[in-house]
């Protein structure tokens, strides 16, 4: 049986491979679709991300150690049908040894000019789900914790102790990717 994650609960994970769905359902009567943009940051102790190939999102789909993958992106939150609008897969086995977390964002994109926000996305979550059976083993519903924010940290796996944990984050923020990017890599921002 799933666990229900509340915001801050953090859990043993006790698998290598799984996939981190996201999920949203923007609300009907905007005048824009809206594009909600999943990404991962692989950060290293210092807590930044060691080279830009560690910043996965739908315009890198693939971490260099092969230990992430992301499916895709849904641009208009309308393909997913009750189910994950975006995914990232993760395999543990294989992540570069200097990777300690791995921070799961949702953005909304071009949010300033279209006017949007948390406000207007229902049915938001995240949840982990074992690939070597399909069966979900958490999920942590967002609920109706943000209403000007435009961009939520849903999620993060870290390691503690050699053990691999996660914690349903639930930090919203009013910015967009670029804010994340310049938080967590002091390179030159990706093209």
């Amino acid at each position: 049986m799933a666990i229900n994650l509340q915001k801050g609960q953090k859990i043993n994970i006790g698998l290598h491979s799984m996939t981190i769905g996201l999920g949203w359902d923007p609300s009907e009567g905007t005048s824009f679709d809206f594009d909600l943009d999943a990404s991962a940051f692989m950060i290293d102790e210092s807590r930044l991300i060691p080279s830009d190939p560690f910043f996965i999102f739908y315009g890198n789909t693939q971490s260099p150690d092969g230990a992430l993958v992301h499916t895709g992106d849904d641009p208009d939150g309308k393909s997913s049908d009750g189910d994950d609008d975006e995914s990232i897969i993760v395999d543990l086995s294989k992540i570069d040894p200097r990777i300690t977390e791995i921070l799961f964002v949702v953005t909304i994109h071009d949010a300033g000019i279209r006017k949007q926000n948390y406000g207007q996305v229902r049915n938001s979550y995240i949840r982990i789900v074992d690939n070597s059976n399909g069966q979900e083993i958490a999920k942590y519903e967002l609920g109706e914790d943000f209403s000007i924010e435009t961009a939520v940290e849903f999620g993060r796996l870290y390691k503690k102790n050699e053990q691999w944990k996660f914690e349903a984050s639930g930090i919203g923020y009013r910015e967009d990717l670029a804010f994340f990017l310049s938080k967590y890599y002091k390179g030159n921002i990706i093209k």
